[in-house]
């Protein structure tokens, strides 16, 4: 199996920053895309960056110049640092990891289980 876990949400003001990591263990043999998505109250899952294995990012278009997506491969592990935080950053972010297991020749997505970030006054 394979376990992807979350951690670093919170509460921090508008301009504030914020940190977030993500690791996948388990029964791994390779990673290829990683990402992190958010979802806000009453709208659905969005893309807000991705790194590939070999390291291009995009990014959804309001958090350019503010996100920084990055992973340390030797960890199976994935960050995104959040600086100039606004109100409309709020939402439940998930990590997404691209995964190549042990004995089985595909690649499938896993999934986090969601971490708060508030942007608030």
């Amino acid at each position: 199996q394979v376990q992807v876990v979350e951690s670093g949400g919170g509460l921090v003001q508008p301009g504030g920053s914020l940190g977030l990591s993500c690791a996948a263990s388990g029964s791994i043999l390779s990673i290829s895309d990683m990402a992190w998505y958010r979802q806000a109250p009453g709208k659905e899952r969005e893309l807000v960056a991705a790194i590939t294995s070999g390291g291009s990012t995009n990014y959804e278009d309001s958090v350019k110049g503010r996100f920084t997506i990055s992973r340390d491969t030797a960890k199976n592990t994935v960050y995104l640092q959040m600086n100039s935080l606004k109100p409309e950053d709020t939402a439940v972010y998930y990590c997404n990891v691209r995964v190549r297991r042990l004995f089985i020749p595909s690649f499938a997505d896993y999934w986090g289980q969601g971490t708060q970030v508030t942007v608030s006054s």
